[in-house]
């Protein structure tokens, strides 16, 4: 069974880093706070469309892991498909969010790498084909 494309990831953070958080995802990259069952930690669900693709759960031992040095960190970064390069590169632009522009070698892809308050690299991927044919590959 081949994989598709991303289902979901969660983030582990301190209580107080939930909003921070969930702001980030929702004013950046669009993403919208959803339905989340009731679990015993407090957090929240980031859908895109009907998936809830981000998932942020509050646990305080998340700052005890990273001083301890014991929290997973191998973690490099996430990638979503992008669309409309051009509006992307605006709205990133108007918000002042940094950022870093990647084509991909011999491939018809180009990325653009922010971070998340946390210090996570996102990576929003475009398929260059598909922007030429829109009109919206650039600015």
């Amino acid at each position: 069974m081949p994989v598709r494309c991303l289902h979901h990831y969660t983030l582990r953070c301190a209580p107080e880093e939930v909003e921070a958080l969930a702001g980030f995802y929702t004013r950046v990259i669009g993403l919208e706070v959803g339905d989340r069952p009731q679990l015993p930690l407090p957090g929240t669900w980031l859908y895109a469309s009907c998936e809830p693709i981000v998932h942020i759960y509050a646990n305080v031992d998340a700052q005890q892991a990273s001083a301890l040095g014991t929290s997973t960190g191998a973690l490099d970064h996430i990638s979503f498909r992008g669309e409309n390069l051009a509006a992307t590169r605006r709205h990133l632009r108007s918000i002042g969010c940094d950022f870093a522009e990647a084509p991909v070698p011999l491939r018809p892809l180009h990325q653009i790498f922010i971070r998340d308050p946390k210090g996570l690299k996102i990576e929003l991927t475009f398929w260059m084909d598909e922007e030429r044919q829109a009109g919206t590959a650039d600015d």
